[in-house]
């Protein structure tokens, strides 16, 4: 009899905690694709000038790491700052960057795949991923970004997608498109 009570506050012990866990867990997320280089704050800043960035614009930075990208558009230029990156850490650095500039307002952080990541809201999209990385977005910022939304990419760019500008910055290479009303051939809208 004792065994079994046991065995009974047991099981709804188990029962209970495995319903719990789900609700705190968040989802697992794959590894990220790239390790995480900051990029120098000269080149965020020659980037942020090549989009012509104004308060106006909602600017998102795809593998956002520690922030710097969507923090400095905030604070110099007045706009909206979205990050995300797969990385929780990266995130959690993000917000704290953030908060410490004093633009938690302003700007959001999120722990997403970029991949599968809702975008639709920017004008200005920021990259600092691979070139195969870059080539393997491309129909995802064609199908899911309003035609004449800006993005700009350090170091890396879009494969035969050609860049309407390509400047150096610091030894550096930044690459800047627009989303064109219907995509190049081979591209989807």
């Amino acid at each position: 009899m004792r065994y079994s009570r046991f065995f009974g506050l047991a099981l709804v012990l188990l029962l209970a905690g495995a319903i719990a866990v789900p609700a705190q867990e968040n989802k697992t997320l794959r590894e990220p694709d790239v390790i995480f280089v900051p990029t120098p704050q000269e080149v965020v800043d020659g980037m942020l000038e090549l989009a012509k960035v104004t308060r106006n614009d909602v600017v998102y930075d795809l593998g956002c790491g520690d922030g710097r990208i969507a923090i400095t558009a905030v604070k110099k230029y007045g706009a909206r700052g979205v990050g995300i990156d797969i990385n929780p850490e990266r995130i959690q650095e993000a917000q704290e960057n953030a908060k410490r500039e004093g633009v938690g307002n302003r700007v959001t952080f999120r722990n997403e795949d970029l991949f599968e990541a809702n975008i639709k809201e920017a004008t200005v999209v920021t990259l600092y991923l691979l070139t195969s990385l870059n080539v393997k977005l491309r129909p995802k910022l064609w199908h899911d970004l309003r035609p004449g939304t800006r993005i700009v990419s350090h170091s890396f760019d879009m494969g035969d997608w050609k860049p309407e500008k390509e400047v150096s910055i610091d030894g550096r290479k930044v690459y800047f498109w627009t989303v064109p009303a219907r995509p190049p051939a081979g591209g989807s809208r």
